[in-house]
């Protein structure tokens, strides 16, 4: 422990990126401009009977929906060459105008232009992501080159310089110290929850945050295969990988598409050639059919639920980035957590004191160490506080680098808190009692804290990160709700997994993983798979898995790279929010299945005369709106 106070640390921001793409932002403006020209139009010919504003809006609605659309079914057309839903959507809106139901044709393109922005919105966060993750990185060092200081930028440090890394600076490449002591926050990167003490000849990760005491460390990787630069790689890698996936709708709509349009002509040709009816009666019975197997409830059923199934989840504290997440969700059996700052609250705490006289000792401890930057430190002084206890007053509070604080009493007499070595130092020995808290701490995983005077050892003190409250039940509650394998992923020591496993419920548990390791351990879990963390550590395994979810306290990194966000910080709401998924995902079949059968049934009676474009109309609409309101009952669902 140091006495150093550092500056206000350069940690990362808390709040997500949300930056608005070009793409996005013109994305939106068309969905926007398609919705209002459909209302302006339905204005004009239903509500005061105007022509020119009914066909003015329609217009609006068409070129705003239909030219995107028109151009990415070129694209496929001519470039991919298959066809897709875009171009059935865009003749099935022309074909809807040419019979006289604009109307229609406008909501269909509104319908499927809403769909296509919500899709950009979600796939956007990918540059997000790393765009969060190079933030970490900080604009350049001071470094030592050739005997004189100074300023470089992150592209500009060398293999061979010195970093001169003052308190609160973040480390800006992996260096190995050369001269000083300090501690160093390293859970942006392994995800230990405990500050690291810092030494001559140990090494500096490349965005973790010198906490206290300047150290001067030479640089042995450049920036481009840095730690940090490593971890962007795999980030990159792992969102690539996951944007392979292929959906259901990408599988079933070119086959769907080119059935509809090639069976339109076939229509129109054998009601005009094969049964002899009239050019207008077989054209307009084509039109009918087409507009009726147009997929506007098929469209519209996925949305319809997913965006009120995320509006309850958002409501609860669950923040879904895309449909897909909650589809995702609501399948997945395997959930992998992350330790510090996800079960736990990456907050050090006083776990146990083993003493005679327990407040004597915790008040010499506070006394000490509220001297002290070091967050155990700082923990000793919270408990004092907490229970009241006043700290003995010392003077002449020094720091002895890598293993604790001494001081001097009133009496004369050198009081000290610290490690064994101290303990060491000082010439004094652990009683029996003493000596068995000692191990028992260290294998529950704690750090530990020997307080003494002179010779004396008067405390042993175990210091740990806390859990979430609640953890235990939520981690049950989620089991209850059908994931039954849950396993815990953590760059911390393997004692300390093993004691937070015990504690919360789980059996099976990873210990001692750096970020690649977590990403491996993605491949080798059964899926569908999701990952829940929140630091930088966990963003590659986070953009990987199946399913990203992140707590809100945790970086904007791993915000950023997860598909679901807890708001709250409640892991509680999980299981809910699988019951939810599952529930919308079963509404979601239903609605399909409805909205095909209406289809099959329609789509042939227009075909034969027997439904006229009107009660075509109806029951197209019809089936949109029922499952629209099938969506919106999900409203009503508390997690």
């Amino acid at each position: 422990m140091t006495t150093s106070t550092p500056a206000s640390f350069a940690a990362p921001s808390r709040q997500p990126h949300f930056n608005v793409s070009p793409e996005l932002r013109f994305a939106v403006t068309m969905t926007g401009l398609t919705l209002l020209g459909l209302l302006v139009g339905a204005a004009g010919q239903y509500l005061i009977n105007n022509p020119f504003v009914m066909w003015g809006g329609y217009l609006v609605a068409y070129l705003a929906g239909g030219i995107p659309a028109g151009r990415e079914a070129l694209h496929s057309l001519f470039v991919e060459r298959k066809l897709d839903v875009d171009l059935l959507m865009v003749v099935a809106a022309l074909g809807a105008a040419s019979i006289g139901q604009a109307a229609d044709g406008a909501i269909l393109l509104f319908l499927f232009s809403l769909s296509n922005t919500l899709q950009d919105w979600a796939m956007g966060r990918t540059k997000n992501a790393i765009s969060a993750l190079m933030d970490l990185n900080p604009a350049g060092a001071t470094v030592r080159r050739d005997g004189r200081e100074r300023w470089c930028e992150l592209g500009e440090i060398q293999i061979g310089d010195v970093l001169i890394v003052k308190p609160g600076e973040r480390i800006a490449a992996d260096a190995r110290v050369t001269l000083g002591h300090t501690a160093v926050d390293e859970s942006p990167i392994t995800g230990e929850s405990l500050p690291i003490d810092k030494t001559v000849g140990a090494e500096l990760a490349s965005g973790t945050i010198n906490l206290n005491g300047s150290v001067e460390a030479e640089v042995v990787r450049p920036a481009g295969d840095s730690t940090l630069a490593r971890l962007v790689a795999l980030m990159e890698q792992a969102q690539t990988a996951k944007s392979r996936t292929e959906t259901i709708t990408e599988r079933w709509e070119s086959p769907y598409a080119t059935v509809v349009i090639v069976l339109v002509p076939l229509v129109f040709a054998l009601l005009h050639y094969g049964f002899k009816l009239s050019l207008d009666v077989s054209w307009y019975r084509a039109m009918t059919f087409m507009v009726v197997a147009s997929p506007c409830a098929v469209v519209i059923s996925t949305p319809a639920v997913m965006l009120s199934a995320m509006a309850a989840a958002a409501r609860g504290g669950v923040l879904f980035k895309s449909s897909a997440a909650m589809d995702t969700l609501a399948r997945v059996n395997t959930v992998a957590f992350d330790k510090t700052g996800t079960l736990t609250q990456a907050k050090m705490t006083v776990a146990r004191i083993v003493a005679d006289d327990e407040a004597g000792a915790l008040a010499l401890a506070a006394g000490l160490e509220s001297h002290s930057e070091h967050p155990i430190a700082r923990a000793v002084v919270t408990l004092a506080r907490e229970r009241g206890v006043s700290p003995v007053a010392v003077r002449n509070a020094q720091a002895v680098p890598g293993m604790g604080i001494e001081a001097t009493l009133d009496s004369g007499e050198l009081a000290w808190a610290g490690n064994l070595r101290l303990m060491t130092r000082e010439g004094a020995s652990l009683s029996p009692i003493q000596d068995a808290a000692l191990r028992e701490l260290n294998t529950e995983g704690s750090s530990t804290v020997i307080v003494g005077v002179g010779n004396r050892v008067l405390a042993v003190m175990g210091v740990a990160d806390t859990l979430r409250p609640g953890i235990a039940e939520a981690i049950s509650s989620l089991r209850a709700a059908g994931v039954e394998h849950q396993v815990m992923l953590t760059g911390d020591k393997m004692e300390v997994a093993q004691a937070v496993a015990a504690q919360i419920g789980l059996s099976e548990y990873r210990a001692e993983l750096l970020p690649e390791d977590k990403l491996r351990i993605m491949g080798e879990l059964p899926g569908p798979l999701a990952m829940v963390g929140d630091g930088v550590n966990d963003a590659p395994a986070l953009a990987r898995a199946d399913l990203g979810i992140a707590v809100a306290s945790g970086t904007d990194v791993a915000i950023e790279s997860a598909d679901v966000v807890l708001m709250k910080n409640d892991l509680g709401k999980l299981a809910g929010a699988v019951k939810l998924a599952k529930d919308a995902r079963r509404t979601v079949f239903l609605n399909l299945a409805f909205a095909f059968g209406v289809i099959l049934i329609i789509a042939p009676l227009a075909v034969a005369g027997k439904i006229p474009l009107p009660l075509g109309v109806i029951a197209h609409e019809g089936g949109t709106v029922f499952v629209v309101f099938m969506g919106l009952r999900l409203l009503r669902h508390r997690l």
